[in-house]
């Protein structure tokens, strides 16, 4: 423990890494374009300099606390010197503001406004460069690049992928891919964390809205749409509901009154993922033949395994994904033409995972060679579109999802943290509901937000290994490890984005450490409110095996490649 004076207050500090923390618990909001907790010190954007009793300037975020330091944080000096920084950066940066995707929630914007700078002095000689949408999943504009670099960092430290990096130096310096490639050219998995962490328009989402909109004022269309568990957590922290909050009734009820037809939870195609996986886990036990058995919900990590780790592919699971199961078995009941209303079905799902724009489009998520999901929206699509229509989101009545797929279990709904489908798997691998036992999946191990979880767990007699990764650069790090016959499991979980789709790269972007935990205790006490804990034990899904599903399980639920 330590002490220091901010401002000439006394303030103590114990563990924060920096100086930044330290001011930032003392409840100074001190600005910062390049900091994030996540990722390693870059110090690039100089916005946090302070000054010391000795008029010293540093950089907050990469200076450790010391006992005794006596630091400014707000002097004319430093405010004059934020000001000078902020006009050097929009000297060089588009300044459509009003047509910005992310105006209203740019932080250079609103570090502007809040700086003063009310024009800027020096001219923007850059050339106009072209804007680059080569992704389903993210568009890039450079012409909106601050050079923060914490798209870099994110891609590179957090997630191992490399997929863009700075080139070139001085006034000619660019973030970019390599050797001035499309972002679609190269092993970008999708999954949208350099989104999150831009504070521009450089990176936005791939948008789906106009697509949408058009298919629902289709007369001659049926619209449906699913929800993932993940963003009924989220969406509410665009419209000023606490944290966490589970929205799930409001949001059906938006949609309605938006003009989908029908609105189902896609804790229901869930539901279909766990039985299909355990029962696929089964038997590779019983056989012993690709253990482990890779789970192969999350797009992302799946295109990274196909790519990085090709001779490892095949440990993925065969099942797809809760959106993929969900969409190709809504399309086959809505085949029927009682069902449709002679209407051509339209499949939209609202994911928290830009990643999932691009796994609709792969082939082997296609039934009969037809596309099963229609159109994507991350929960922020879904809030502008919400915005747009002038819906007051917080007075909207609460409504249930349609039936029969809007019924989903407790396993299903915590597919959205990390560990979620391990654990709903243990739990569907357990016989009966004995509550002990059910505990006892909770604390083996498979909670909390670890980049790497490993434990044990007794399945009739036998010890089961299982990892639960979370971040593509932790699941590089166990994949070599696999590899190296280093380390030996039964299964394995991996969802590309750290803490899983609670914080996927679609969700609203504010990743501190209130948010991540706020989301996920709403899924797990969602789950704890769920009368239906286990997936086996919904009756909506028992009664399409029987019925729907009869005989079609592989072509509706496994990945179809082409031959």
């Amino acid at each position: 423990m330590g002490f220091m004076t901010i401002d000439g207050r006394r303030v103590e500090f114990t563990d924060e890494p920096n100086v930044l923390s330290v001011i930032r618990k003392a409840g100074i909001d001190i600005p910062t374009l390049c900091y994030h907790s996540d990722l390693s010190i870059y110090g690039a954007c100089r916005l946090c300099m302070v000054e010391n009793d000795w008029g010293k300037t540093f950089a907050s975020c990469s200076e450790p606390p010391k006992d005794g330091m006596v630091i400014y944080t707000n002097t004319p000096r430093l405010m004059s010197y934020r000001k000078l920084i902020l006009e050097l950066l929009l000297a060089s940066h588009c300044r459509d503001c009003t047509t910005c995707i992310k105006s209203g929630e740019c932080r250079l914007q609103e570090l502007a406004h809040r700086m003063g700078v009310q024009n800027v002095r020096f001219q923007n000689t850059r050339e106009p460069l072209p804007i680059d949408s080569s992704s389903p999943a993210i568009i890039r504009d450079p012409n909106k690049c601050i050079l923060c670099g914490d798209c870099v960092r994110m891609c590179d430290n957090v997630q191992g992928i490399n997929a863009i990096d700075f080139a070139y130096r001085g006034t000619e310096a660019l973030v970019t891919p390599a050797f001035n490639k499309k972002i679609g050219e190269t092993d970008c998995v999708g999954c949208g964390q350099c989104r999150v962490v831009c504070p521009t328009g450089a990176i936005s989402i791939h948008t789906n809205m106009d697509a949408v909109w058009e298919a629902i004022a289709d007369k001659n269309k049926k619209v449906i749409v699913q929800i993932a568990p993940a963003v009924r957590v989220a969406l509410g922290d665009l419209f000023g509901i606490p944290k966490g909050e589970n929205v799930m009734g409001k949001l059906v009820g938006a949609l309605h009154q938006m003009g989908f037809d029908e609105v189902y939870d896609t804790s229901y195609g869930a539901d279909l993922t766990v039985i299909e996986e355990s029962k696929e886990f089964r038997e590779r036990l019983s056989s012993g033949e690709n253990l482990p058995i890779f789970t192969s919900c999350c797009p992302a990590w799946v295109k990274f395994c196909e790519t990085r780790y090709p001779e490892l592919a095949e440990h993925l699971s065969t099942c797809r994904s809760p959106q993929q199961m969900f969409g190709a078995v809504a399309k086959e009941y809505y085949s029927d033409s009682e069902k449709n209303g002679g209407k051509e079905i339209v499949s939209v799902s609202i994911m928290p995972c830009t990643a999932k724009k691009e796994e609709i489009l792969r082939p082997e998520s296609c039934t009969n060679g037809k596309q099963d999901v229609d159109y994507v929206l991350t929960t922020t699509e879904v809030a502008a579109m919400i915005k747009k229509t002038g819906i007051i989101f917080d007075q909207v009545e609460i409504e249930s999802a349609d039936v029969p797929f809007g019924i989903g279990s407790g396993g299903g709904v915590i597919f959205g943290v990390s560990g979620g489908v391990t654990e709903a798997v243990l739990r569907t691998l357990q016989q009966g509901h004995n509550r002990t036992e059910m505990d006892a999946i909770k604390t083996s191990g498979v909670r909390g937000e670890d980049g790497i979880k490993e434990f044990t767990y007794d399945y009739n007699g036998r010890k089961i290994r299982a990892a639960v990764v979370s971040g593509l650069a932790n699941a590089d790090n166990l994949m070599k490890r696999i590899q190296n016959h280093e380390a030996e499991y039964d299964f394995v979980e991996v969802m590309a984005c750290r803490r899983g789709c609670i914080m996927g790269g679609g969700q609203p972007v504010k990743p501190e450490v209130d948010t991540r935990d706020a989301r996920t205790k709403g899924l797990y006490d969602t789950d704890v409110n769920t009368q239906i804990k286990k997936s086996d034990d919904n009756p909506m899904i028992l009664s399409l095996y029987d019925t729907l599903l009869k005989g079609k399980e592989h072509k509706l639920l496994h990945r179809n490649f082409p031959e």
